[in-house]
């Protein structure tokens, strides 16, 4: 077995909406890489204890952190908390996003989807990286991880307004990329359908939609979330370093972005 690498030791990283699914792999992949953790959540508790539960049982150090990333007061109180608990922080992974999962058709596209949608992971997201990057850019240093999504290729015509809150994250992680430049680097991590909990109970992967996505993907599979967790922290390494403002996707050649 290849021995776990060691890229965050001594570091510190918060991840938001690490209670569940991808977010709490990554938090607990952080940690087994040396960092000590913030744990963020906003309705999920149990699950929030859970992945620090996780992290303190393999020798690391979490704590959870909660708040609602789409109100700014909230954002400003978890990064004054998260700040002060840590002295600093080295990586923000913004994972937090709803991809309206209950819609099965743009026909179901309801206003409060619209306005519920773009308010986390739009105005969510960009409030994060405010108050997070302007912190880390007063400190001298930090790296920001945007947790976007491939259906900004295609498109979506299950829940357009999900495609164009995740074209949005560009937009954010573009532009401050260049605000905060040289010292924060911003950068936007794209994989393709990760077989979580919820996508597994969704209705459409289970009545057919999953064998057709294995069949179109070169890789020929589709990972847990725990296989791609590793390569989001990638782009908060040094061996990154070099890369701020990118769109990195991970989708098993389903997609093959490029020239």
């Amino acid at each position: 077995m290849t021995p776990m690498p060691r890229r965050f030791t001594g570091k510190t990283v918060l991840v938001t909406g690490a209670g569940t699914g991808f977010g709490a792999e990554t938090a607990v992949r952080a940690a087994q890489e040396g960092a000590r953790v913030a744990v963020h959540y906003r309705s999920s508790a149990a699950g929030a204890a859970k992945t620090v539960a996780r992290i303190e049982d393999a020798g690391g150090e979490a704590f959870t952190v909660r708040g609602d990333i789409a109100v700014h007061a909230d954002v400003i109180r978890m990064a004054e908390e998260v700040f002060g608990r840590f002295g600093g922080l080295d990586v923000l992974v913004n994972n937090v996003g709803d991809m309206a999962g209950d819609q099965m058709s743009w026909r179901e596209l309801t206003e409060e989807s619209i306005d519920h949608v773009l308010a986390v992971d739009v105005k969510g997201t960009m409030l994060c990286v405010h108050e997070f990057g302007s912190r880390m850019l007063e400190q001298g240093h930090g790296a920001i991880v945007n947790i976007g999504s491939t259906v900004i290729v295609h498109g979506s015509a299950r829940a357009p307004q999900y495609a164009a809150a995740k074209y949005g994250i560009l937009g954010i992680t573009k532009s401050y990329a260049q605000a905060f430049a040289p010292h924060v680097r911003v950068n936007t991590f794209a994989p393709g359908f990760i077989e979580t909990e919820t996508l597994l109970q969704r209705a459409d992967w289970r009545s057919g939609r999953r064998e057709d996505m294995i069949a179109k993907t070169p890789m020929g599979r589709i990972p847990g979330p725990a296989e791609v967790a590793g390569t989001a922290l990638f782009l908060a390494t040094e061996d990154a370093a070099h890369m701020t403002g990118v769109y990195l996707n991970a989708d098993g050649g389903f997609n093959m972005i490029g020239a």
